[in-house]
């Protein structure tokens, strides 16, 4: 059986994706949804798709060891941050080394780094008058969309594109490639 742990922060559209992809899958287990979000929708989806969650604050991911000794306890084959905005602690990253992987809506490197996210990555595309834009899936280091990159994928933009229409034509990249390439990492590497 393998094990995949999730981090989101928001709507869990990515959570859900994945959820379903592996929903007939027997040799998979979503073991666990972390979420720094008490707020979040993405909770609400974890609950209707039998996922159990854990809310975490800043203090129990960065000064104490809860979560850090959570993943440790679950020994999950992949972490998959699905829209999960903070810096992953580097104790977590040591732990499970290439075990860590994350998706960044822009082809990396243009467009990553802190505070660059969602909406506002796909308005600095349209405002830099990009002809191309698409998703990154990469490790996670202890920096921001720094990790070597696992895949990419790409879509056309045009001159009548807003952030808006980018978003959707990301959304369904993240659709199409997202659980594929975890189900690759867990089972082809």
């Amino acid at each position: 059986m393998k094990k995949i742990v999730l981090f989101a922060s928001g709507n869990g559209s990515n959570v859900q994706q994945i959820s379903e992809y592996f929903s007939t899958n027997t040799l998979v287990d979503i073991s666990m949804l972390f979420c720094n979000n008490p707020n979040a929708y993405v909770l609400q989806r974890a609950e209707k798709l039998h996922i159990p969650s854990i809310v975490f604050n800043k203090n129990m991911f960065y000064l104490s060891n809860i979560v850090y000794e959570k993943l440790l306890e679950i020994n999950p084959d992949l972490i998959v941050l699905a829209g999960f905005l903070w810096l992953v602690p580097e104790g977590i990253i040591n732990a499970f080394p290439k075990k860590i992987i994350n998706i960044h809506p822009a082809l990396l490197p243009k467009y990553g780094g802190k505070g660059m996210y969602g909406h506002h990555v796909h308005e600095a595309v349209v405002a830099n008058k990009e002809s191309i834009s698409g998703i990154t899936i990469h490790y996670v280091n202890q920096h921001y969309d720094k990790g070597d990159i696992i895949f990419q994928a790409k879509c056309p933009i045009t001159d009548l594109d807003t952030a808006d229409s980018v978003a959707e034509k990301i959304h369904l990249l993240e659709k199409e490639h997202f659980p594929k390439v975890i189900d690759n990492l867990l089972f082809n590497v």
